[in-house]
């Protein structure tokens, strides 16, 4: 008698749904176990992380304001993904998107109007995608893999962001700390719920998720998107470009991620940093799979993703955890997503004998709405 994996005649509906919530537990189990035996109290980082975040009233806030760029750069990126166009630079598109608003609020310091903060964002998504230019150029005329060179680019940005804080853009009335000025209210983001902390990002990044599962599932463009990704050969039978298509994923990535570096600035930041870069871009690949490359589901993955942010402060000053326990849960995360996503074209038997042998040409993954291809790449 031995456990083997059986190929299933088509993809199992139900585990697309349900393996990102076993990756989740498995996530908390794993965890448990693995910070028991570092000397820390396993159980109660599990439930800092995860459970107390939603008990909290006050943290709450922090959850929505923390998930907010976290689906914002999902959003972006899944489009890219379901047409095998891997875009591995949202951090530096994020950091160039804060940092292209931000020199419209250093232009703009002295002056005032409400023209000023959408000037601000519409140069931050400027920014990024004009970051994500470069690796989509690269792809398409010199046949660079987009995976190496928006990768490296991030490492650029952050350099770039460094040289400003240090030199041209440092508060000369800041004691000699590498940071800009304060953002004047006509540079802030106005808050939506008085009295909280929920600002405007807030409701554009749950607007931005309509408008993408739109743009995916009823027009020509998003059409585009899943035939290439499905079928490059298939996309050019059918008269479609795939440069094209990569010119708009690398662009909407971007776009999306220089939106939510400028929403980070000029909203709970406030002015800009040497530490802005806290990781968003990369994060937001987790999401973006957690999330099953659906809009909706990117959004509830924003949410649990924000936990290990929200818990992880709350566990540092509770328990004593090391601020490395957030980087160790979200990669945990998307092992065990990576891992028991096999089971949604294969399941888990016992017997004997030889095992079956695989489909020869097994279908793709159920869609999650009418039009969409959004298991295909967590399934791949």
């Amino acid at each position: 008698m031995a456990l083997r994996f059986v190929p299933r005649r088509e993809p199992s509906r139900a585990m697309l749904f349900a393996t990102p919530v076993l990756a989740v537990a498995l996530t908390l189990l794993v965890g448990t176990v693995v910070f028991g035996l570092l000397g820390y109290d396993g159980l109660g980082a599990a439930r800092e992380i995860f459970v107390t975040p939603l008990f909290n009233p006050y943290r709450w806030q922090d959850l929505l304001v923390k998930a907010a760029p976290l689906a914002t750069i999902a959003i972006g990126l899944s489009v890219g993904f379901r047409a095998n166009v891997w875009n591995i630079g949202a951090e530096g598109q994020y950091v160039i998107g804060g940092l292209a608003g931000t020199g419209i609020a250093l232009l703009t310091m002295d002056m005032d109007g409400i023209w000023i903060l959408p000037a601000m964002i519409a140069m931050g998504v400027v920014g990024g995608v004009a970051w994500a230019a470069i690796p989509a150029f690269l792809r398409n005329r010199l046949g660079v893999s987009e995976i190496l060179s928006s990768l490296m680019l991030n490492y650029v940005a952050i350099q770039i962001l460094y040289y400003l804080m240090r030199g041209p853009w440092k508060d000369p009335m800041g004691f000699n700390f590498p940071q800009t000025a304060m953002f004047s209210s006509a540079q802030t983001l106005p808050i939506v719920v008085p009295g909280t902390l929920i600002h405007i990002g807030i409701p554009v990044a749950l607007a931005l998720a309509l408008a993408v599962w739109f743009l995916i599932a009823r027009t020509i463009a998003g059409f585009q998107v899943r035939v290439v990704g499905l079928s490059p050969q298939a996309a050019r039978y059918g008269g479609f470009r795939e440069s094209r298509v990569v010119w708009l994923c690398m662009a909407l990535g971007g776009g999306m991620a220089g939106l939510a570096g400028i929403f980070e600035a000029a909203g709970p930041f406030g002015q800009m940093v040497p530490s802005f870069p806290v990781g968003y871009g990369f994060t937001a690949i987790i999401v973006a799979f957690l999330g099953r490359l659906h809009p909706i589901g990117i959004v509830l993955a924003a949410l649990v993703l924000a936990l290990t942010y929200v818990g992880g402060e709350s566990a540092q000053t509770t328990i004593g955890l090391p601020a490395a326990a957030i980087g160790v849960f979200q990669a945990m995360m998307l092992f065990f997503l990576l891992a028991v996503d096999i089971l949604v074209r294969y399941r888990l038997t016992a017997g004997t004998g030889a095992p079956a042998p695989a489909p020869v040409a097994p279908a793709p993954a159920p869609n999650l709405a009418p039009g969409t291809n959004s298991g295909r790449g967590a399934a791949a």
